[in-house]
């Protein structure tokens, strides 16, 4: 991305989500560029990512532990655990729908933030902090429903862009941790790129060092970007994490 094309703002020091001990700080595309869709487009093979109406990456004063990761979706095989999971969430349906606000939606968000990241930053959501951090004016955006017999058991919020599927963030049923719901939302995102040609599934941040984030390199092969050139990272099945 050149300078001369789109104006990058840097924010304040604030609290690292991941690390409490650390400080943190994002580049930030100027909300107000013209066409943000399609810099976004492009933003996103530079590492950046989504919230809300804003794109960003970090830019921490000495450190660099957050990795930018996407999915090889031609190349990608699960392993025997994702296979296991996939068979055993057969009778889950997927259905795409446009992004919205659904008291549903947020019922679900709610549950998972509170007994899933308790203590991460975003606890007791409201409504609008929901619309806030999810919903854009313009990224195309979909959510893809897990749904069985008709329950909604997660959601999984994604733009849709010619670069792959951008994963911007993962919801789903707390209770039911023997479902592996958070990794079958990603094998579902992957099958969809491949019915769309999408390349890559954007997964967000890799962190090694977090022990929520780890579960990114269970999908191989997974692509890391180091000094502005994305290139393989080996990871092991056996990683721990939550998928998130």
């Amino acid at each position: 991305m050149r300078s001369d094309t789109v104006r990058l703002f840097q924010t304040l020091d604030h609290r690292c989500g991941y690390f409490p001990d650390r400080l943190a700080r994002n580049l930030v595309i100027d909300p107000l560029a013209p066409n943000l869709a399609g810099v976004y487009d492009h933003a996103l093979s530079r590492g950046f990512r989504r919230a809300g109406g804003h794109v960003y990456r970090p830019h921490c004063r000495g450190c660099q532990a957050c990795v930018a990761c996407r999915v090889d979706v031609a190349a990608f095989q699960p392993t025997r655990s994702q296979r296991r999971v996939a068979a055993r969430n057969a009778q889950v349906r997927e259905h795409w729908r446009m992004a919205s606000y659904h008291p549903a939606y947020f019922e679900l968000y709610e549950r998972y933030i509170g007994e899933r990241h308790p203590g991460g930053g975003m606890d007791d959501p409201s409504p609008e902090d929901f619309r806030r951090f999810l919903l854009s004016p313009w990224s195309r955006t979909r959510y893809l429903e897990l749904r069985e017999d008709g329950q909604l058991l997660g959601v999984a919020v994604c733009d849709i862009s010619p670069q792959g599927l951008s994963a911007v963030y993962t919801f789903f049923e707390p209770d039911l941790p023997q479902r592996s719901l958070g990794t079958l939302a990603i094998l579902r995102q992957i099958e969809f790129c491949r019915r769309r040609g999408l390349p890559h599934l954007y997964l967000g941040y890799w962190i090694e060092d977090h022990p929520k984030m780890r579960y990114k390199s269970r999908f191989q092969p997974l692509q890391i970007l180091r000094d502005g050139q994305w290139q393989a990272m080996h990871g092991s099945d056996g990683d721990q994490g939550i998928p998130a």
